[in-house]
């Protein structure tokens, strides 16, 4: 089995269920949701999740955590630490891009915002909704990747 051709199933998989997670999360927590908007938070969002997939080995880096955590005989906590390790690269980094251009369109139209309460704001919601949906999709996605790749699903 090409574990290369399933890591980047799973990272376009993961991609695409985050951008469009946060994406819908920020509009609709702006108190502005418009279709428009939605569409191209999801687009800049998923080319991020993208590039970020491409060159970030998250199992890599999800595994040596749970090993140098001592978790790696403990899959539930294994999956807690490799979530919340993927969300602390993944959410940052999308969040801030999204904010900032929500901002510069903002005031580009004259509203008054101050940019670190709406990034702190959108921080804390956009890391805790993440996490919550790495949790809870990775292993069904893994199951559903492995099975259409001819490999046996994990337990």
């Amino acid at each position: 089995m090409d574990m290369k051709k399933i890591g980047r199933q799973m990272s376009i998989m993961m991609g695409l269920t985050l951008s469009l997670v946060l994406s819908f999360v920020g509009v609709f927590t702006s108190g502005q949701f418009t279709l428009p908007a939605f569409i191209m938070s999801f687009l800049e969002s998923l080319v991020i999740s993208l590039i970020i997939g491409m060159f970030v080995p998250m199992k890599k880096v999800g595994d040596a955590a749970c090993a140098k955590a001592g978790i790696s005989e403990r899959p539930l906590a294994c999956r807690a630490l490799e979530s919340l390790v993927s969300d602390l690269i993944y959410t940052p980094v999308i969040t801030i891009v999204m904010v900032f251009m929500a901002y510069k369109q903002a005031t580009k139209h004259g509203a008054p915002l101050s940019f670190g309460p709406m990034l702190g704001k959108s921080m804390v919601i956009s890391l805790v909704v993440a996490y919550l949906f790495i949790f809870l999709v990775t292993p069904n996605y893994m199951k559903f990747i492995l099975k259409r790749n001819g490999g046996k699903p994990l337990q």
